[in-house]
């Protein structure tokens, strides 16, 4: 049973394993490699979904679209498949996709039951000539037909990827309206593709930065609701939100959760100083964690949360440093040529994702969280605040053209370089947070 929280969506959607009957799963599944090299994609026959047409081909469509969407897979044009079958139990004809070049064929059946829906998809290795793994059903409310087509393509992706999915997933992130120089700004939450927008604030007060809790259910945001930044706490379900910090001589800003989300690490500016404080939510106790004249900036929690990167120019240029939670000197870890900022953890672990200006161009870039192995992703007039896909895989980020007419537009790239893409929006935008995996 796979139950997505009540809150935004207020779906539930159920899983089950299709009984195989004389299908079993092979020993040495198809498996496309991801490496830092070339890759070509897979490709992948995804024929009309079977069932009730309107609805069955919306959902083949967000499930292609998903897929292709990470230029991991090449689809099949319809035009060049073999005739379909005539039903979802039919057996496959693998010479028949073998001869179009198919390696994977996805097979499914949508069917619309009132107000539900039952999905139910198999995924076939074309080479071999068997099925990859168990076939699924997934049944939700018609109204939720997107995610059940998430699911989906998150099955496949993982399947043939080996990797976590991430499809069925949010993105906070600041709408932009208004001329440059007086922006109007609100927060919104939507899928990872741009779909399924709800807004969390309205335009009366400025808002910046929003920031998902691990589980997805909670936001943290800096207002200017006071008329100077505050943070504050968002319940997603309810979209009630309240302040965290309320000092009236000091501006807090920046805020992130721990990933357990009992702790809230931010910036404090007071008095001119700038430094990394931590507090804990429940009990609204606090202590800074950094104590230097420098500006200290941008905390982003490992995943263990037992240390913080952030940004701080106490060398004399803005750099990337890490230190644990009980205090202690920070250790430097960017030491190239720029200037760092607005680091983020990936949710594996292994890399720091980050913002680099050189000279007077900007770049989203990676590296270890040694500083090794440093590798700029994107290059552009102005591209800043990257955030990690739940799978560590992905990274979206925020990209500015220039001039007075210049606008904010969300962006992705995977972590090898490739695959950049605009974010599907008819509106201006930044701030991205990906949220969790949904449940």
């Amino acid at each position: 049973m796979i139950l997505a929280p009540a809150a935004v969506l207020a779906v539930a959607l159920s899983a089950a394993l299709l009984p195989s009957g004389p299908l079993m799963a092979q020993d040495a599944p198809l498996r496309i490699e991801i490496t830092d090299g070339v890759i070509e994609p897979m490709s992948i026959a995804i024929p009309a979904f079977h069932g009730d047409a309107e609805i069955a081909a919306r959902v083949r469509q967000v499930v292609a679209d998903d897929l292709t969407g990470t230029g991991l897979f090449r689809e099949i044009p319809t035009e060049a498949h073999p005739a379909r079958a005539a039903s979802f139990a039919e057996a496959v004809s693998y010479d028949d996709w073998r001869a179009v070049n198919a390696q994977g064929l996805v097979s499914a059946e949508v069917r619309q039951l009132g107000e539900n829906i039952s999905v139910r998809f198999r995924l076939f290795d074309v080479i071999s000539g068997q099925p990859q793994g168990d076939g699924m059903q997934f049944d939700a409310r018609a109204s939720d037909w997107r995610r059940a087509a998430h699911k989906i393509a998150d099955q496949i992706y993982a399947r043939l990827t080996g990797e976590q999915p991430y499809f069925d997933s949010r993105v906070a992130f600041v709408q932009e309206t208004g001329p440059k120089n007086a922006r109007i700004k609100r927060i919104g939450v939507m899928d990872y593709d741009g779909a399924n927008i709800l807004w969390m604030t309205d335009s009366s007060s400025l808002v910046l930065a929003p920031k998902f809790s691990r589980d997805g259910r909670r936001l943290l945001f800096t207002s200017y609701d006071s008329g100077f930044p505050q943070i504050q706490i968002m319940d997603v379900a309810t979209v009630s939100a309240r302040p965290l910090t309320t000092e009236q001589n000091a501006m807090a800003f920046a805020p992130t959760f721990s990933p357990d989300g009992r702790w809230v690490a931010y910036s404090r500016e007071q008095g001119g100083n700038t430094d990394i404080w931590l507090m804990d939510v429940s009990t609204g106790a606090q202590r800074a964690l950094t104590n230097s004249p420098a500006i200290d900036t941008s905390p982003g929690f490992s995943p263990d949360g037992q240390r913080i990167v952030f940004e701080s120019d106490r060398s004399g240029t803005p750099q990337l440093y890490i230190m644990g939670l009980d205090g202690g000197e920070p250790t430097r870890i960017s030491f190239g040529e720029g200037r760092y900022g607005t680091p983020a953890w990936s949710p594996k672990g292994d890399l720091i994702a980050f913002t680099k200006q050189i000279g007077d161009r900007f770049h989203i870039g990676t590296m270890r969280t040694d500083g090794s192995s440093e590798r700029m992703l994107t290059e552009s007039f102005l591209d800043e605040g990257p955030t990690w896909a739940p799978n560590g895989r992905v990274v979206m980020f925020t990209r500015a053209t220039p001039g007075g007419n210049g606008l904010p537009r969300l962006h992705s790239v995977d972590i090898t370089g490739r695959n950049m893409r605009p974010m599907n929006l008819d509106f201006a935008a930044s701030d991205p947070s990906w949220g969790p995996l949904m449940p």
